[in-house]
């Protein structure tokens, strides 16, 4: 399967949506963002822009537009108040941080994700792995997503940070959903109540930054108390060319960050896509005979990995159709041009991988779940950004490859083992928040698989 060409619908004079019909579009947006952008793209093409008074919104969902911003001229944007309305939980962490701060952070951290480091992380996915399916049956029901997070939390923490959450997992995923929901409610209202607010979505999503807060400072505590060849302990100790090290309060950044980030994207990504494979069992038993073949009844290592390109071709799949990153968007720092367009400071500016994902002139039958579809190095023919589940230029996500092995590996381990059918009659639905999670979590059955060869 080849690529559509890079062609597109926008035009020097832009869609512009104003007055009562840009307040009504904004709270749509607001509300249902997804289903908002889904339409937007329906009835005005590649480019929309959405204008009350002072305030421009510029909705971009063209690949060439996408790599512009996030690539070619990213030194003109900074996170917009989206994002900016997180740092009371990441505070300028990556994913906040913009300029000399980030550079200075990510130049820090990026030794802890070299080639050689993500493989050595490996062995800690495969026994956290191992460990959780040693206490399933065949015959019971699982939350999935309840189980995936609580697996890529402990993942997380012991291969970064030298330390096993595992008494407090679930309490962990518990207050991540609390601030999830807590973002979510606050995406619907515009952002117009501030987190102080007594609103009962704000006293839950503090008081679960609060929990938090307090696991990442036992965290740092260990490794400052008993240091160990982690990132963690690399942080501590780290220094920029001056000398200077990270303070406290940068150090908890980075951490929550890591911690919360890190592992919920993957967990999104494996609960997705094990929905998708109970929904497809053609790929799913693909997917069991390659594992089993492969593995013969172990556990897998990194040298596995080339080993098993099914797998990973089903998790690309899964996170075209359901990114855990599922939009991004940017606030102009200083008047620039992308494409025809002059956006000027303090514009927004918006696009969403849910939707560039399922672009029928990048991906044939888009609506479909194909792995196969990634034979033959579809990626690399691709458009820059016609696939961008981890972002993209130099703020592509820096757990990338980690997440990617830990999340292959442990699929390669779950299908070995086990074939996931959904209970009945329960309704998922999506929670477009920071990550796209299912709103109730997804209930699966756990039978044996019977492949033959």
């Amino acid at each position: 399967m080849t690529a559509a060409p890079s062609s597109s619908s926008y035009s020097t004079k832009v869609p512009t949506i104003k007055g009562l019909s840009a307040i009504r579009q904004l709270l749509k947006f607001s509300r249902e963002p997804i289903k908002f952008s889904e339409q937007c793209v329906q009835e005005y093409g590649d480019v929309a822009k959405i204008s009350i008074g002072s305030t421009q919104v510029y909705l971009f969902h063209h690949p060439d537009l996408i790599a512009e911003i996030l690539s070619k001229q990213n030194q003109h944007f900074i996170k917009d108040i989206s994002y900016r309305s997180l740092a009371g939980i990441f505070g300028n962490g990556l994913l906040l941080s913009d300029g000399d701060l980030w550079q200075r952070h990510r130049r820090l951290m990026q030794p802890a994700f070299t080639q050689e480091r993500i493989a050595a992380y490996a062995a800690t996915a495969v026994e956290d792995t191992a460990q959780m399916l040693s206490t399933w049956k065949a015959g019971e029901v699982r939350d999935i997503h309840q189980e995936m997070s609580q697996l890529t939390v402990k993942v997380i923490t012991r291969a970064l940070f030298g330390v096993d959450i595992t008494q407090t997992a679930l309490e962990t995923g518990e207050a991540l959903e609390a601030i999830m929901l807590q973002y979510y409610h606050k995406t619907q209202t515009g952002f117009l109540f501030p987190s102080w607010m007594p609103t009962p979505s704000n006293l839950r999503g503090n008081q679960a930054i609060k929990h938090l807060n307090k696991i990442v400072d036992n965290i740092i505590e260990q490794r400052r108390h008993s240091p160990q060849d982690d990132l963690l302990s690399n942080l501590l100790s780290a220094q920029d060319e001056d000398g200077s090290q990270l303070s406290i309060n940068e150090l908890r950044d980075e951490v929550m960050t890591l911690l919360l980030a890190g592992h919920e994207t993957t967990a999104n990504a494996l609960t997705w896509t094990l929905m998708l494979l109970a929904q497809n069992p053609e790929a799913a038993t693909n997917l069991t005979r390659e594992t089993q073949s492969i593995l013969k009844g172990r556990d897998p290592d990194v040298t596995d990995l080339p080993q098993l390109p099914y797998t990973e071709m089903v998790l690309k799949e899964s996170m075209r159709l359901y990114p855990p990153a599922w939009a991004l968007s940017r606030e102009v720092a200083q008047d620039c041009q992308i494409g025809p367009y002059s956006l000027k400071k303090g514009t927004a500016v918006y696009f969403s991988q849910w939707v560039v994902h399922r672009d029928a002139r990048f991906f044939k039958n888009p609506e479909q779940f194909l792995p196969e579809r990634w034979q033959d190095n579809l990626e690399n023919k691709l458009p820059r950004c016609a696939y961008f589940p981890f972002g993209a230029g130099p703020r592509v996500c820096i757990g990338k490859a980690f997440s990617m092995m830990e999340a292959t590996l442990s699929l390669a381990m779950l299908a070995k083992q086990f074939h996931f059918t959904l209970v009945p009659d329960q309704a998922i639905e999506l929670l477009p928040s920071i990550t796209l999670r299912p709103k109730q979590g997804i209930k699966m059955s756990l039978e044996s698989p019977n492949i033959r060869h």
